[in-house]
């Protein structure tokens, strides 16, 4: 049998147990699996099956992560870390997080199959928690491992007004020793994730697979628009102080300088006061979010947006406040790691692409410790975070394949360099 069908059977066993771990969630007929549940614990166990089959040791670390290593030539040398979540959102898609678990393991697996050590070991690890859906706070199993959990988290509630503190010792965890997932920077030589991009630009671009070359920096800001309410009927329209009208100006203008400036940007709620049919509105709140893989430049079109709402309220006569409650700076992906995704995609499917990454990822927090790599996988149509997402087995061994070479090109180079190859 030849490789192109050892390839093959590992893509449709990627995607097979994929729609396997898809039957772990909280309601038959909409997938959902949250931290620190039933689900969640179900999901671990089976993984860890999997893990095991494919020669790694396992263990379920203090925030409730899955962990697996396979030791290198060496035991206890420092490891390259492969993964992504296994957390969903509600009513979720089966592929985002999950797929870039279960390609981690399969490049194991190929290694345990081969006989082959590596110069150095390879963990791979399942995070517990990236969504944030049941808790509100994102990242929280990467930045427990990573070190940068906040004891204030343990009082958080969820929608049953159960605590995060409550939820571990129900699932087993003891809250005081959540310091024990936190893991040293010399424990890794860098971090590699698979992930579905959640966007149309590589099927737009007919490839399977691109290189992340940064993880944007986000700013979410909540703003205001105040008028003077006033009866529908009654106030003519050339006296009105509308509100909304002067709202929606504004997010016009928000559309524009986003396209102009390259950076993307949502008014993802709005609510118009005093929400009557009959009521001039004399209040308007909404949010934006912007996003770029520049900071800098991120806060200066936001600083443009901020000016240009300021002239619309004036202009009609209306007041206009802003106020930012959400902020995360952008993550440059290691141009070295890049670089052995970008060789292999190139010798694999003929060429490779280079895109950011509009949403966040557990490579954020993990970049805290050691450089961090991700290569994305096309999924149909764009479509995230809801049932209709969709991934190809064959993209799927596709992503498998840039991720395994890639492996065995960081060990070539490590033979020669040490540490040193990846910086």
């Amino acid at each position: 049998m030849d490789n192109n069908w050892h390839t093959k059977e590992i893509g449709e066993r990627i995607y097979a147990r994929c729609q396997k771990l898809a039957k772990f969630s909280e309601s038959s007929d909409k997938l959902t699996r949250v931290y620190l549940s039933k689900e969640h614990a179900q999901c671990n166990q089976q993984v860890a099956r999997w893990m095991h089959e494919a020669g790694m040791s396992t263990w379920q670390d203090a925030v409730g992560n899955l962990c697996a290593r396979y030791e290198g030539q060496t035991s206890g040398a420092p490891a390259l870390l492969l993964g992504s979540h296994l957390d969903t959102v509600r009513n979720a898609g089966k592929y985002d997080g999950i797929a870039g678990v279960l390609t981690a393991i399969e490049v194991v697996g190929k290694l345990q199959q081969l006989d082959i050590r590596l110069p150095f070991a390879i963990e791979v690890v399942g995070f517990a928690d990236e969504e944030g859906t049941r808790f509100g706070s994102t990242l929280l199993g990467s930045r427990g491992l990573t070190g940068q959990w906040q004891p204030q988290w343990l009082q958080l509630p969820d929608a049953e007004k159960i605590t995060i503190a409550q939820a571990l010792e129900t699932f087993g965890l003891a809250p005081e020793k959540i310091a024990q997932a936190t893991r040293s920077a010399d424990d890794f030589i860098g971090y590699m994730e698979v992930h579905i991009e959640q966007g149309p630009q590589l099927e737009c671009a007919n490839l399977a697979a691109g290189v992340v070359s940064a993880i944007n920096g986000a700013k979410r800001m909540q703003m205001s628009v105040t008028g003077q309410a006033g009866h529908a009927g009654t106030v003519p329209m050339n006296m009105r102080q509308d509100a909304l009208v002067g709202a929606s100006e504004i997010v016009l203008c928000i559309e524009q300088i986003a396209k102009e400036q390259q950076v993307v940007a949502t008014v993802g709620q709005l609510q118009c006061l005093p929400d009557s049919v009959n009521v001039i509105p004399g209040q308007v709140q909404f949010s934006l979010d912007i996003r770029s893989s520049d900071d800098a430049h991120r806060d200066r079109v936001l600083a443009q947006i901020i000016e240009r709402a300021r002239e619309i309220a004036v202009h009609r006569s209306l007041e206009f406040s802003q106020h930012c409650f959400y902020q995360s700076d952008a993550t440059e992906c290691d141009s070295y790691l890049q670089k052995l995704l970008n060789d292999a995609c190139e010798k694999i499917q003929g060429r490779s692409m280079t895109l950011s990454s509009g949403a966040g990822h557990d490579a954020m927090a993990i970049a805290k410790l050691c450089p961090v790599a991700m290569l994305f996988l096309r999924c149909a149509k764009g479509i995230s975070h809801h049932p209709s997402e969709a991934v190809t087995a064959n993209d799927l061994a596709i992503g498998w394949q840039v991720l395994y070479q890639s492996v065995q090109q960081f060990a070539a180079d490590y033979s020669l360099h040490g540490a040193s190859a990846s910086y």
